[in-house]
């Protein structure tokens, strides 16, 4: 074998490792053989070595050109075994070119497809250049070739038939796209524009001037046949908006008519107060996911470590997953908390954490250290396909692995469901919290980094439905024991709540409430348990019970001391006192926890 150092083995012609591969490849011709491994290295091990020849000159330089696009990426290795089966079939194929499509019927084993898709794209991307002078005439942008990581791959425009709509979305998406906003909202955008393109269509509009106020209300109500109210029709209208308050803004086309534009009354009415479902996580589940048992069985401690971020910061999951290597801050008196950058409002924020949490996020550093000993810009590096580990994890990894970990957990809701939870929701749940506890709204707003008071708001209104709930599902009843009833659903109901609400806090009583309007003068001065507009629930049973037994203790001194008058008004007082006991202690248990939960 020329080159070959090795001495062929007295009973052949051949050493002993090309040996092997000739009886392997089914003992060819021996010039044959000679001819194909004339570059055959037998000082390497087999699995090391990659065999071009025998491919066509183009095919063969771009297999080189892949291998080497790939080795610069630094995001996974290259596997000589997946080189040669890729290699293998497209000797098999016959095929001139990675670009030219595969013959009918041959199907692409996976192991060899992820290369082959790969190299498809890097030659592309060669063929065809990159950056905005290449991409923007065309149809169809790959968003990688204009440097843009994104969820969205692609913004396509070729369903949009009229050339001058088509141009003016094509500078909407690249001005979005160059403001930082991310590809999948510039793509939603797109869509909209390419809709409002076939209404026009059929309506044989040519030109921007006919697209007037008219044309938008008939716009609008083709929209609303179609989708009915659904969460789409309020994307569509927003994005349309935009789009055409952008176009005049910017004065794209001087033809837009004045009236073409649309109004907060043209977006679909909003759901009924109370009708949209709650968005946090309920307690009892909650307990379910801080159990410490249950935290222990994560199989990756960083995806425990992001849990934990989730529930205890109130971070969005980009925020989480994109956090630096080092973003712990301490103020003058030592305590920790973590700087991070939000994301969705484009901006660094701060947010207290406790030393354990901190404790945890040192331990994640640690990890990625020991396996990055370079160093890494990411505290939470993606596992896999990450040679340099510059590379963030992405939210489909850690949503997958939350998935796996409710399933191992048996984690389930009140009905004895299997939950599915979002990372999302534990945002929601920490607000209610906060407001639950009695924390300020604008420190609430401050931990979760809301741009306005009212996206903190919701949490309060929250906490006071959640609050007035248990509010009407316990017993109440009055000073001689009888019911009070209140409908929440009638005419009053909300304002009996206000009532209530103002009640506890003006006139708040050691045994009950006081259902008296705040500007009316109470005649019953400290004598409650006689008063008709005097109300109480279970949860006062403790301070009843020891009421009764003062009350019989005076009884009994007033009547030793002869004082009939004290004695009487205490007997009624008693005997009210008998009553209430009696109507509460004979609660279910469902209602005396509402009660307990409505204090």
């Amino acid at each position: 074998m020329p080159g070959c150092p090795v001495w062929a083995q007295p009973e052949g012609t051949l050493c002993r490792v090309h040996q092997r591969a000739w009886i392997r490849h089914g003992r060819p011709g021996m010039d044959e053989w000679l001819a194909r491994s004339a570059g055959f290295r037998p000082g390497l091990p087999a699995h090391e070595q990659i065999d071009l020849r025998g491919l066509p000159s183009t095919l063969k330089l771009e297999i080189q050109y892949a291998l080497q696009r790939r080795r610069d990426d630094q995001t996974v290795k290259v596997r000589s075994r997946e080189v040669r089966g890729a290699v293998g079939l497209l000797r098999k194929a016959k095929a001139g070119s990675v670009l030219d499509p595969g013959p009918d019927g041959t199907a692409v084993p996976a192991a060899h497809r992820g290369l082959l898709r790969y190299a498809r794209r890097a030659l592309e991307d060669l063929a065809e250049g990159a950056g905005w002078d290449a991409e923007y005439p065309r149809d169809t942008w790959q968003l990688r070739r204009l440097g843009i990581s994104s969820k969205g791959t692609t913004i396509r425009f070729g369903d949009i038939p009229q050339p001058w709509l088509k141009d003016l979305a094509k500078r909407w998406a690249r001005w979005r796209l160059s403001t930082g906003m991310p590809g999948e909202r510039a793509q939603a955008g797109i869509r909209a524009v390419t809709r409002l393109a076939g209404f026009l269509a059929a309506r044989d509009v040519t030109t921007l001037a006919q697209v007037d106020r008219a044309l938008l209300e008939r716009y609008l109500a083709d929209l609303h046949r179609e989708f009915a109210g659904r969460d789409i029709q309020g994307k569509q209208t927003g994005q349309l908006a935009a789009f055409l308050a952008d176009t005049r803004r910017h004065g794209w086309d001087a033809t837009l008519p004045p009236d073409a534009v649309l109004y907060p009354e043209d977006y679909p009415a909003a759901p009924p107060a109370g009708s949209a479902l709650p968005r946090h996580v309920a307690e009892h589940v909650m307990q379910q996911v801080e159990d410490e048992a249950r935290l222990a069985r994560w199989d990756n401690p960083a995806y425990r470590l992001i849990t934990l971020i989730l529930i205890q910061c109130g971070l969005r999951i980009s925020s989480a997953l994109t956090l630096a290597f080092d973003r712990i801050a301490r103020d003058r008196q030592g305590a920790p908390y973590l700087r991070y950058y939000n994301t969705k409002m484009k901006r660094e924020a701060l947010v207290p954490i406790d030393e354990e949490l901190a404790a945890g996020i040192r331990d994640q550093q640690a990890r990625v250290t020991s396996r990055w000993p370079a160093g890494t810009p990411a505290l939470f590096p993606r596992p896999l396909r990450n040679i340099t580990g510059c590379h963030t994890m992405v939210s489909g990894t850690y949503r997958q692995a939350l998935y796996r970990w409710l399933e191992r957990c048996d984690i389930r809701n009140e009905h004895g469901q299997p939950v599915h939870l979002t990372p999302h929701q534990w945002r929601h749940t920490l607000g209610a919290r906060l407001i639950n506890r009695d924390v300020p709204q604008h420190v609430v707003q401050k931990i979760l980094d809301h741009d306005s008071p009212q996206m903190t708001a919701h949490y309060a209104k929250l906490s006071d439905k959640t609050v007035r709930e248990h509010w009407e599902r316990a017993r109440k009843v009055g000073a001689s024991g009888q019911p009070v009833q209140i409908n929440p659903d009638g005419p009053l109901g909300d304002a009996a709540w206000t009532g209530q609400q103002l009640s506890r806090a003006t006139q708040s009583l050691p045994n009950g409430y006081c259902q008296l309007p705040v500007v009316t003068t109470c005649p019953h001065a400290n004598s409650c348990l006689t008063c008709p507009m005097f109300a109480t629930t279970a949860e006062f049973l403790p301070q009843h019970h020891a009421q009764r037994q003062a009350t019989l203790q005076i009884i009994s001194a007033a009547e030793a001391a002869g004082h009939a008058r004290v004695a009487e008004m205490n007997r009624q007082v008693a005997g009210n006192l008998d009553k209430i006991i009696t109507a509460l202690e004979g609660e279910e248990p469902d209602d005396k926890g509402a009660a307990t939960g409505a204090h």
